[in-house]
C-alpha cells in the first residue's frame, strides 16, 4: 500500500500553479520596467515614515465621501457600489497613474438592521484579485451575523489598471509600494468613514496574501481598534518575491539593466539583495502593534508553497496577543477550500472588539 503526504501533494500544487502562470511566457514577469526611478526613492522616504521611531505616525485617517448607486436589493440585503476620489496628498497622488486616482468599493449590508448594532469588514485584494466578486462572496454568508463587507478596488488593479499594465504584473518596484501605500490610506479611510458617517459599532479589515499583507498595516496604522484578519500572508513582501513561488516571475535582469544604466554593473545576487533592502519596507513587523493585539487572527498554510511557516510565527512574535490558527492545504488549494474558516476568524475577531461609539 502507498501511502500519500497529502501536505506535499498540496505545496506541490502550488509550484506546479506558480510554474503554469508565472515562468511560462503566457503573461509578462512582474516589474519588466524596472526600479521606477525617483518614484521609488520617494515612496521609500514616505513608506520609512509609518514605522514606531517615527514620531506621528499615527496621522488622523482622511474624511472622504463615496458617491453610491445600488447594484441590487433583496428583502434582507442590497448591493451598493461607491466612487471616491483616492485621500491621497498630493506627492502620493502625482505617483500614482491616472487611472488610480478614483476608488471604487462595494458595500453589502444587511437590511433592517441598525448600523449601531452591526459590523463591517474592509476586504483588501490578493495579487491578481481585479473583481469584486470572490471577497462578496466569502462575506455574502456572514450578513446572516449582521456582519457587511465592503471590497476596495486596489489601485493597479481592475478598473483601476495602468493602460500599458497586464494583468496584476506591476511594470515597477515603485508601482508595489506605491500600491501599498495607497491601499493603506484608503482603507484607513474606508473604516472612518465607517465609524464616522455610517456609525458601524464594529469595524475590521481582512485581506487574503498580498491583501493580508496590507490588512495588517491597516489594522497597524489605524488609530482605534479594529479587528484585523490577514489570511495566507507573509509578514512582508520580501518573502513573496525573494524566497516564495515569485520570484520566478520577477524580471530579475531587467531590473540589473536598469540598475547598471544609473549605478554600477551589477550580480543577480546582488540586484536581489538590493530588492531584498527596498521591500524590508513591507515588513509588517517593523510596525506599530494594533491597538487591540486580542483581535489579531492569522489564518495560515501547513503546506503554503508562497509563504514559508517562519514568515506567519515572526507576524505573531512581532504582535503579542495575536493569534495563529491553520489550515491543512498549500496556498491555491487553502484559497478555494477554507473559506469556511476564513470567515470564522472574522467572526471571532470582531467578537472581541467591544461595541462602541465613535471616539475619532
Amino acid at each position: 500500500m502507498v501511502t500519500v503526504n497529502i501536505g506535499m501533494l498540496h505545496y506541490i500544487l502550488d509550484h506546479v500553479y506558480g510554474a503554469f502562470v508565472h515562468r511560462t511566457k503566457i503573461t509578462p514577469p512582474f516589474f519588466s520596467r524596472g526600479w521606477g526611478g525617483t518614484k521609488l526613492e520617494l515612496l521609500e522616504r514616505l513608506i520609512s515614515q509609518l514605522f514606531p521611531e517615527v514620531e506621528g505616525q499615527n496621522w488622523p485617517p482622511s474624511l472622504i465621501q463615496p458617491i453610491w448607486r445600488t447594484v441590487w436589493e433583496t428583502q434582507n440585503a442590497c448591493l451598493r457600489e461607491g466612487v471616491f476620489r483616492t485621500p491621497c496628498d498630493e506627492q502620493l497622488l502625482s505617483a500614482l497613474p491616472p487611472e488610480s486616482h478614483n476608488a471604487r468599493v462595494a458595500f453589502l449590508v444587511p437590511k433592517d438592521v441598525p448600523p449601531q448594532m452591526m459590523a463591517c469588514v474592509v476586504h483588501l485584494a490578493g495579487t491578481g484579485d481585479h473583481t469584486f466578486e470572490r471577497r462578496l462572496r466569502l462575506g455574502g454568508p456572514l450578513l446572516k451575523q449582521n456582519i457587511a463587507t465592503m471590497v476596495l478596488e486596489s489601485p493597479f488593479y481592475g478598473q483601476r489598471r495602468p493602460m500599458l499594465q497586464r494583468g496584476a504584473k506591476l511594470l515597477c518596484v515603485s508601482d508595489l509600494l506605491l500600491l501599498g501605500r495607497a491601499t493603506i490610506e484608503e482603507a484607513r479611510s474606508l473604516l472612518y468613514w465607517l465609524d464616522s458617517e455610517a456609525g458601524f459599532g464594529k469595524m475590521g479589515v481582512c485581506g487574503l496574501s498580498m491583501g493580508g499583507v496590507h490588512a495588517a498595516m491597516v489594522g497597524s496604522l489605524h488609530p482605534t481598534p479594529v479587528a484585523t484578519l490577514p489570511f495566507l500572508s507573509p509578514h512582508s513582501a520580501v518573502v513573496a518575491f525573494c524566497e516564495g513561488i515569485l520570484k520566478h516571475a520577477t524580471a530579475w535582469e531587467a531590473l540589473r539593466e536598469d540598475l547598471a544604466a544609473k549605478e554600477a554593473a551589477m550580480t543577480l545576487e546582488e540586484v536581489r539583495e538590493r530588492m531584498r533592502n527596498v521591500l524590508s519596507l513591507t515588513d509588517v513587523t517593523r510596525f506599530p502593534i494594533p491597538k487591540n493585539p486580542n483581535a489579531i487572527i492569522f489564518v495560515a498554510a501547513t503546506d503554503d508553497g508562497y509563504i514559508p511557516k517562519h514568515s506567519v510565527l515572526e507576524l505573531q512574535k512581532a504582535w503579542p496577543g495575536s493569534e495563529v490558527r491553520w489550515v491543512t492545504g498549500g496556498h491555491v488549494s487553502s484559497f478555494l477550500l477554507h473559506n469556511n474558516e476564513f470567515r470564522k476568524a472574522i467572526v471571532d475577531g470582531l467578537n472581541r472588539l467591544e461595541w462602541k461609539e465613535s471616539s475619532l
